[in-house]
Formats: structure tokens, C-alpha cells, sequence
């Protein structure tokens, strides 16, 4: 026999121990028994009787409890048994809250007594109500395109398109009393980071496993979050592999696209909005890695996960939104859809990992995308030189570009006609051509984020072939000519 959950050895009494039965009676229960060696053996105790009539008012007065203290004797040596049932409401030592976990006493601070507390009185974090916050000060925006999918879905009413935002919100449940609960904030307010800190998600291009490139934080509601997030993966941060059906250009990408938004959803709609900690998304050359602070139910383990299992949302009201949206489903399939998704389209499966308070998810790249990345530039050549031969109506321009396309590599996202140029060389020349674009039309033109513009002039300039002249918002670019480098 060892100590474990419900078992704790003392070889004599002293007051501290109470902060061992405030442990039992918040998990479920356990018994301390005092006159016992680390071995488990009785050793006797002195003043066993004394003890007996004692420890009953000190459980009463110092936890509010009741257990059950018993004299009790071993090979002719006396110990006192106390035998602690769980309690429904939360037990306080001096004003702290002990926790047994394993055959370890922890005090419970942070986030992790928030939840308890909350479990305790059966509500979860993104249900409490928020003084202070009225629904005119929710994102009108958000608010007509929440509706606009959740009637598409046909999971609201069209009803819902003539009623105000107070029936709205009040229809969602996201109400107590005269206050908005957490959920509503983190949905469709403007900046849910006032309220919460870390309800954010930030991305990172590293390579190796330390040096970061660049990367980007997403701020603003859930919604918003999701949508600019998977945005910024796929037109930044994943290199899409080109291949040619005919003049057809296909893209693939290294995560398929249902793959990454189901594993985007999972982290922004269960995540511990409790913990002061962004999303983190990092991603490499070979693999993409997700990190959202988190935890299973607490009776689920990982192939309970990964096999078919109820929905069990870590935060109810953020879920019953995306649900009423058509973003999410409410059977508990998201982790399967994931793992279907990468066999159907024929990628690695990625891998979960599940740590105190924190769930990670990494993608692997396949073999056959990283070998098609390296060897990019020959496949677009050879596929567009078949084209060119199988197509009788190819325009000079065409050939033009066949013939230069093994100067490009395959993060060029330009047309097919403008292969041969890399995303630097075409900036350079819409510069040459008008010295006073701006980012966002720079983007426009090229296809990419503001943000990639941004990357790439940054790093134009680093190199010195290109330098801005004037104010920030009203001066030009000069190209740099090689006698001046």
C-alpha cells in the first residue's frame, strides 16, 4: 500500500495538516492517517485521545467541515484515521484553497482557482457577467455578419435580420441579468485584450527552431481573429506547391486548407481565455506548429480525443456562437475531421500533445512538397513548356515567359506570364514605373498582405537597392542603380 489520490501518512499531527484535509475535501475526498510512517507502517502516536476530542472542532471551526475521526489501533500501536468526503462548494484554509492532484497538495492561484471556484458553482470563465459593458459597445460590423452566416446556416431564424442587437445577444444567451457575460466581449467586441489579456493570437516564420523571420499579431473579436489568421497562413506564411493541369494553375498547400482552419477553430473556441498567454502559431520550412493554453475535460485522455467522443466545450457560449455561425459543428468531430481531412488529400497526420494547462498541435510537411519546393523552378518549366506545346493559340508573351521561368523559384506569386519575376523584382519595377505607391497599393497589385509588402521593402532596402525619400506618407521610393551599390 502507497500514498496516492486519496491516501496521505503523517507520523505525528501538527495544525499545517489541515491544509491536507482542505485538499481531499475539493478533489474527491481521501482519508489522513496520523501515526504512520512514509512505509506505511504504525508507529504510534502520543495523546492519540486528546487528538480524537480536538480534531473535530478544528475541522468545524478552521474549514467548515465535517469527517469522520476514528481511534484505531495496529500491531498494538495507536493511530487516528480521518476519513474526508468531497465537497460540492469550495473549502478555504486561511483564506487558501488546497488541492490534491496525484499524492501532492497544491495551492490553487490564477487562473487555476478561477476555473475551480467556477466548477464548483457549476459555471464556466466565458458565462461570468462583465460590469461596465453595454451592447452598443459591441461591433455593429461583427454583429450583421454573425447574422448573415447564422441564416445562411439556417441556425437562426431570418427573424434575426429585423431585430435589434439586444434581442440578438439576448437570443445567444449571452446575458445575466443586466450584464453581457465574458463570451459576448471576447465575440464581438472591438478589443476583447481590454478586458482580457493574451485573448490574441500571434504568428511566427522561424527558421531553425530559434530564429524568428517575422511575424504577426491578431488582435480584435474571435471572429475577426479566425478569418485574419487564416488569411495571413495562407497568403504570408505557407509557400503554396504549383503544378499545371493543362493552363490550369493548381496550388497546394502543405496543410490542407480544412485541415488548418478546423485546427484554427479548435484553439480560438477552447482555449483558456483565463491564462494571459496568446495563441502562438509558428511556422518552418518543414512543419507547422500550434500552441493555445488549454486542457481536456478532466476525465478525457488523449485517444479518448482522438477517437469519437461527445462535445464537450471548454467554453459553451464562444462554441453555441460559432456553431449558430455554421463555422463549427456541435458533435465533437473537429481533432476526426482533422485527421480525415490530411488522409483524404494524402499528408502526414499531425500530431497532438497534451501538457498541464496547454495543447499542442504540429503539422509535418510531406516528403513530396518539401522535394517539390527544392525542385520547383524545373517542374514549372517543364510544365509550362508541355503547355506550350499542347496549345496552338499560346501568345508571344506566353512563350516569353516559358522560356524565363527557370530564373524563378516557387514563392514567386505573380501570373503565369509573370513567372520569371520573384515577388522583389516585381515590386522594383512597379516602383520604377510609379516611385509613389503605397503599401496597400503595392499589395493590391502584386496579390500579397500589406504586411508581406512590407517584408519585402524592408528587406530591399537592407540590401540597398532601394531607399524612401521624403515623409512617410507622402514621399517616394528611389531605386538604387548598381554604380550607386
Amino acid at each position: 500500500m502507497n500514498e496516492d489520490q486519496i491516501i496521505e501518512w503523517k507520523v505525528s499531527w501538527r495544525n499545517e495538516y489541515l491544509k491536507w484535509l482542505c485538499g481531499f475535501a475539493n478533489t474527491q475526498g481521501g482519508v489522513l492517517e496520523v501515526g504512520r510512517n512514509d512505509h506505511g507502517q504504525v508507529v504510534g502516536l502520543k495523546n492519540a485521545n486528546r487528538l480524537i476530542e480536538e480534531l473535530p472542532n478544528k475541522l468545524r471551526d478552521l474549514l467548515g467541515i465535517v469527517a469522520d475521526v476514528d481511534l484505531l489501533t495496529e500491531h498494538g500501536q495507536p493511530y487516528v484515521r480521518i476519513a474526508v468526503k468531497p465537497y460540492p462548494v469550495p473549502i478555504s484554509y486561511k483564506g487558501e484553497y488546497h488541492y490534491r492532484s496525484g499524492s501532492t497538495k497544491q495551492v490553487l492561484k490564477g487562473a487555476a482557482l478561477d476555473h475551480f471556484l467556477l466548477g464548483k458553482t457549476g459555471r464556466c470563465w466565458d458565462a461570468v457577467p462583465v460590469p461596465n459593458v453595454e451592447v452598443n459597445d459591441l461591433d455593429a460590423v461583427t454583429l450583421n455578419g454573425f447574422r448573415e452566416r447564422a441564416i445562411r446556416t439556417q441556425r437562426l431564424g431570418a427573424d434575426a435580420l429585423t431585430e435589434d442587437n439586444v434581442s440578438l445577444i439576448d437570443k445567444l444567451r449571452l446575458t445575466e441579468g443586466r450584464y453581457l457575460k465574458r463570451a459576448a466581449i471576447l465575440l464581438f467586441h472591438p478589443d476583447p485584450e481590454y478586458f482580457f489579456t493574451g485573448a490574441a493570437i500571434k504568428i511566427g516564420y522561424f527558421e531553425g527552431t530559434t530564429g524568428l523571420r517575422y511575424h504577426d499579431e491578431v488582435c480584435g473579436n474571435l471572429f475577426t481573429q479566425v478569418s485574419k489568421t487564416l488569411d495571413l497562413l495562407l497568403t504570408k506564411y505557407l509557400k503554396a506547391a504549383i503544378h499545371y493541369e493543362g493552363l490550369q494553375r493548381i496550388e497546394s498547400y502543405p496543410v490542407p486548407q480544412e485541415a488548418l482552419r478546423e485546427a484554427v477553430l479548435n484553439a480560438v473556441v477552447h482555449r483558456d481565455y483565463a491564462v494571459a498567454a496568446q495563441i502562438q502559431i509558428r511556422v518552418y520550412a518543414d512543419r507547422l506548429h500550434i500552441w493555445n493554453p488549454g486542457e481536456l475535460p478532466k476525465t478525457w485522455s488523449l485517444a479518448k480525443l482522438l477517437g469519437p467522443h461527445p462535445s464537450r466545450p471548454f467554453n459553451p457560449d464562444v462554441a453555441n456562437a460559432f456553431f449558430r455561425a455554421g463555422e463549427i459543428e456541435s458533435w465533437g468531430r473537429g481533432v476526426q475531421r482533422i485527421f480525415e481531412v490530411c488522409h483524404e488529400t494524402g499528408v502526414p497526420e499531425p500530431t497532438i500533445q497534451i501538457e498541464p494547462g496547454e495543447l499542442q498541435v504540429e503539422f509535418p510537411f510531406s516528403e513530396v512538397y518539401l522535394e517539390g519546393m527544392m525542385g520547383s523552378g524545373q517542374q514549372i518549366n517543364k510544365n509550362l513548356r508541355e503547355t506550350t506545346q499542347e496549345t496552338s493559340k499560346t501568345t508571344q508573351e506566353t512563350t516569353q515567359t516559358t522560356q524565363e521561368t527557370s530564373k524563378t523559384t516557387q514563392e514567386t506569386t505573380q501570373t503565369t506570364q509573370e513567372t520569371s519575376k520573384t515577388t522583389q523584382e516585381k515590386i522594383l519595377a512597379l516602383l520604377r514605373d510609379d516611385p509613389e505607391l503605397t503599401h496597400k497599393m503595392l499589395a493590391t497589385r502584386i496579390g500579397i498582405t500589406p504586411d508581406g509588402v512590407r517584408y519585402h521593402l524592408d528587406s530591399l532596402r537592407k540590401a540597398g537597392r532601394i531607399r524612401h525619400v521624403g515623409p512617410t506618407k507622402k514621399g517616394h521610393w528611389e531605386i538604387v542603380n548598381n554604380n550607386d551599390e
